[in-house]
């Protein structure tokens, strides 16, 4: 086996608009194409994060709650790297999203912090 890189990350969301205008007009994710599956009564909606990753966001009817936050078994959370936090957080908070404060991770001394989606799903700024 020769796994050269992660393809995608899929997100389920409960709310298909709230969470596509997060990840389109507040992140700023380019579409690469947007589906509606009538058979699962479903979107799928890819998103582009620069020019390596991809974001899939579905929805779903009546998908389960995340049953905690962050400590659930499975994706912890997800991490975007940036080169300047600070500014990163100020373009969110004047978005209306609210960031916890900026921390230092004692093992790397880089700085990060975690903001929710719509869904409350952990999102992870991390400066390099």
């Amino acid at each position: 086996m020769n796994i050269t890189r992660i393809h995608h990350v899929a997100i389920i969301c409960s709310n298909y608009e709230v969470s596509k205008h997060f990840y389109t007009n507040i992140l700023d994710f380019d579409i690469i194409a947007e589906v509606y599956r009538e058979e699962r009564q479903s979107y799928k909606l890819d998103l582009k994060v620069n020019d390596t990753y991809q974001i899939e966001l579905f929805s779903f009817p009546d998908p389960p709650k995340r049953p905690t936050n962050p400590e659930a078994v499975g994706l912890r959370h997800l991490a975007f790297q940036v080169e300047n936090i600070q500014q990163a957080v100020d373009e969110l908070t004047l978005k209306g999203v609210n960031v916890e404060d900026i921390r230092i991770d004692p093992i790397t001394n880089k700085r990060f912090t975690f903001f929710p989606d719509p869904d409350g799903l952990p999102l992870e700024l991390y400066e390099v």
